[in-house]
């Protein structure tokens, strides 16, 4: 998760940069290629990473169904509150949100600067 935040930072200021410089030399193959590249590798690991929350949170799922249910076996479930599955499962909706936005900015803002500059 954090891997991608990065990633997608990183790549942003990358593409960024290469936009800018395209559009100012008067663009040149070997920047949009570059460009195209980095936005391949953007979306690639985007959805490796978004793989990996809803693995993650399936995971998660069956973990703590089991965990409930022993506590249950053992007449200790009152000590668990059961809102904690429903926020555990909106923490990773909130993730996804956050890397699914990072990696669109990623892609279109150095398109727009490549684009329109």
């Amino acid at each position: 998760m954090l891997t991608a935040i990065v990633f997608n930072l990183i790549v942003l200021a990358v593409n960024s940069g290469l936009a800018s410089e395209a559009v100012t030399r008067g663009g040149s193959a070997t920047y949009d290629t570059v460009l195209v590249v980095f936005i391949v590798m953007t979306v690639l690991l985007n959805v490796v990473a978004l793989v990996a929350l809803i693995l993650g949170r399936r995971t998660r799922r069956m973990l703590l169904d089991g965990l409930v249910a022993m506590y249950r076996d053992n007449e200790v479930a009152k000590y668990y509150d059961p809102s904690l599955m429903s926020n555990y499962g909106i923490r990773y909706q909130l993730f996804a949100a956050v890397i699914g936005m990072l990696a669109l900015t990623a892609i279109v803002v150095p398109l727009i600067i490549r684009f329109t500059g």
